[in-house]
C-alpha cells in the first residue's frame, strides 16, 4: 500500500466484516462469531514432526505441514487470517528481534503462504504485575483485518491501529512514537523498520476511561462500518470484591479511521461486575434490525441496538433492549437465602465465552478464570429478537468457551473436558465425550468435524452428527489453549510454542 493510499483505504473499508468472503478475519470468522466453515479440503490426516531440544521443528519428519512458525512461550490468542496474512498473540519468550528481550506481549504478523514473519507488535508491560497484566502472559486478543487495516487490543489495555504492511511502506498516519512505544522504561531498544509494527493510532482505555483491567486484557475488536467495537477487560481487583472502576464502560465503539470515542455501553454492568469483562461484540440483522449482542461481567447477556442515545450528561451510551441472567437463581442465592461467594463451585459466573449468534437466537454459556477451577455452568439459548430464554441446559460445567452451532447442533466444551452435541432447537443431549483434560479453547466445525484442542496437547477430531462420534486426536507436543481456525485450505493449530499450518 502506497504512502498516498492510506486515507483513501481508511475509509473505503466501511463495510462489515461479515460480508467479506473467504479469509478469517475476525476471532469467530464474522460478526456471528460462529466457529463454523463450510470450506471443503480439510486435511486431518497428518503429524506435527519431531522437535529439538531447542524446540526446532524438523519438518522432514512432519506428514502434510506446510510451515511452522516458532512463537513465544504462551499463546492464548487466536488466529485471525486476512489479506494474504495470519495474525496470532503471543509473548516474546523466543525473541524474534534480538535487540528487544524480556517479558512482552507480541503480536506477530506472518506470511500465509510461507509462515515468514513479515512484522511484529511488540509491546511493554504495564508494570503491575498479575493485577493488570499478568506476567509472560502475552496479548490474549485476536486481531481484526480490515482491509489493509489491522485493529489490536495490547496487553496494556490499548486498542491499536495498525498497516497491514508494517514500517516497509514507510510510516504512516499521525502516530510517529513508535520507537518510544517499543521501548521498555530505560531501554535504548532500537526501530527496525523490516520488524516492527507502524501503528496509525492508539487509544489508551486505562487513560481514557479510568477502566481497571483484571489480569489481562482481552477483547477480539469487531468492525462495522466506520466503527471497531472493543471490550474493555474492565473489573475487580486483586480483592476479588472491590471495582475500582464501577462507571467505566464493559465496552467501547471508536471511529475506526480516528480512533476517536463515539460510543460505550451504557448497560452499567461494570458497577455488579463478577470479574472482567472478557466477553466480545457479536453482531447480526435481527428482523431485519442491526443488533450487538455481548456477554456480561455480571453473568447476563444484552442485546443491544446498533445505535447511541444521549445521556443527562451527553454521552453516547448504546442501551440495550434486553438482557438475560444466565445464571440459575440458586447460583446465586441459596436455598437460605444466602448470597453464594463468588469463585466457589456453587457460586455465579459471568460471560467470558463470545455468544454465537445463529438463525436468530443466542447461544452462551457461563465460565469463570480457570485460576477459580471448576464449579456450575448454564448454556443458555436466547431469542434475539426479545431476550426470551428458549431453552436452558444445566447439566454442564463453567466453560471459558465459545460454542459452535451448525445443522441445528450446538456444541459446547467444558472447562473440565467434557464436549456436549445438543439439539439447537431444543437443548436435547445427544451425547457427551470426555477428553480427561482441561479444555481452554473453543469447538471448530469443518469439514464434516469437529475439532478441539486441550491442554495435554491433543487436538480432538470429532464426527459431526448426533451419533455417538468417532474420536480421533493428534498430539501436538504442548498444551493448545488457543481455537483450530480452518481458511483458505489451511488448518492453523496454535500450542503454546508454534504455529501450525496444515495442509496437503
Amino acid at each position: 500500500m502506497k504512502k498516498t493510499n492510506l486515507t483513501l483505504t481508511l475509509l473505503a473499508f466501511s463495510f462489515p466484516l461479515v460480508s467479506q468472503a473467504k479469509d478469517w478475519p475476525v476471532w469467530g470468522g464474522d460478526g456471528s462469531r460462529n466457529m463454523v466453515t463450510t470450506e471443503k479440503g480439510l486435511v486431518t490426516d497428518f503429524a506435527p514432526g519431531d522437535m529439538s531440544d531447542d524446540e526446532v521443528v524438523d519438518m522432514k519428519t512432519t506428514k502434510n505441514v506446510r510451515w511452522v512458525a516458532k512463537l513465544g512461550s504462551q499463546a492464548y490468542g487466536n488466529v485471525t487470517v486476512g489479506n494474504g496474512c495470519v495474525f496470532v498473540g503471543t509473548n516474546n519468550e523466543s525473541p524474534r528481534d534480538p535487540q528487544k528481550k524480556g517479558d512482552r506481549g507480541v503480536v506477530m504478523c506472518l506470511d500465509e503462504q510461507t509462515g515468514d514473519l513479515k512484522w511484529q507488535l511488540v509491546i511493554p508491560k504495564l508494570g503491575a504485575g498479575k493485577v493488570s497484566d499478568w506476567e509472560y502472559i502475552g496479548v490474549c486478543s485476536s486481531p481484526a483485518v480490515d482491509g489493509d487495516i489491522v485493529y489490536v487490543v495490547t496487553n496494556r489495555c490499548e486498542v491499536v491501529c495498525l498497516d497491514i504492511n508494517g514500517l516497509a511502506d514507510g510510516n504512516m498516519g499521525p502516530y510517529k512514537d513508535e520507537a518510544a512505544y517499543v521501548r521498555p522504561k530505560g531501554s535504548q531498544d532500537p526501530l527496525d523498520e523490516s520488524l516492527d509494527a507502524d501503528i496509525i493510532w492508539m487509544y489508551d482505555m486505562r487513560d481514557e476511561l479510568g477502566v481497571f483491567p483484571h489480569n489481562v486484557t482481552s477483547s477480539s475488536p469487531l468492525v462495522l462500518g466506520d466503527k471497531v467495537f472493543i471490550a474493555t477487560s474492565n473489573g475487580v481487583d486483586w480483592s476479588h470484591t472491590n471495582i475500582p472502576a464501577p462507571l467505566s464502560p464493559s465496552w467501547i465503539a471508536l471511529d475506526k479511521n480516528t480512533g476517536e470515542l463515539v460510543g460505550e455501553d451504557g448497560s452499567g454492568a461494570s458497577a455488579s461486575a463478577l470479574h472482567a469483562a472478557w466477553s466480545s461484540l457479536t453482531y447480526g440483522k435481527i428482523a431485519g434490525k442491526e443488533t450487538l449482542i455481548w456477554g456480561g461481567t455480571d453473568g447476563f447477556c444484552y442485546g443491544y441496538p446498533n445505535k447511541t442515545e444521549k445521556d443527562a450528561d451527553g454521552y453516547d451510551l448504546f442501551m440495550p433492549s434486553w438482557k438475560v441472567d444466565c445464571n440459575e437463581p440458586e447460583y446465586r442465592i441459596d436455598k437460605d437465602g444466602k448470597k453464594v461467594p463468588y469463585a466457589t463451585p456453587p457460586g455465579p459466573s459471568e460471560l467470558i465465552g463470545t455468544p454465537v449468534l445463529y438463525e436468530e437466537k443466542v447461544y452462551v454459556a457461563i465460565g469463570q478464570d480457570p485460576e477459580h477451577g471448576d464449579g456450575v455452568g448454564r448454556l443458555s439459548c436466547i431469542d434475539a429478537k426479545n431476550g426470551e430464554v428458549v431453552w436452558k441446559y444445566t447439566d454442564v460445567g463453567r466453560t471459558i468457551s465459545t460454542v459452535s452451532v451448525h445443522d441445528d447442533l450446538v456444541y459446547v466444551a467444558e472447562y473440565a473436558g467434557l464436549i456436549h452435541c445438543l439439539d439447537a432447537n431444543d437443548g436435547k443431549l445427544y451425547w457427551t465425550y470426555d477428553s480427561f483434560s482441561r479444555i481452554w479453547g473453543s469447538t471448530l466445525v469443518a469439514g464434516g468435524k469437529v475439532l478441539l484442542g486441550n491442554e495435554d496437547g491433543d487436538l480432538l477430531i470429532l464426527d459431526h452428527g448426533k451419533a455417538e462420534p468417532k474420536v480421533e486426536s493428534v498430539n501436538m507436543g504442548a498444551p493448545v489453549y488457543s481455537s483450530p481456525v480452518y481458511v483458505n485450505g489451511t488448518l492453523y493449530v496454535a500450542t503454546q510454542t508454534h504455529l501450525y499450518a496444515i495442509g496437503e
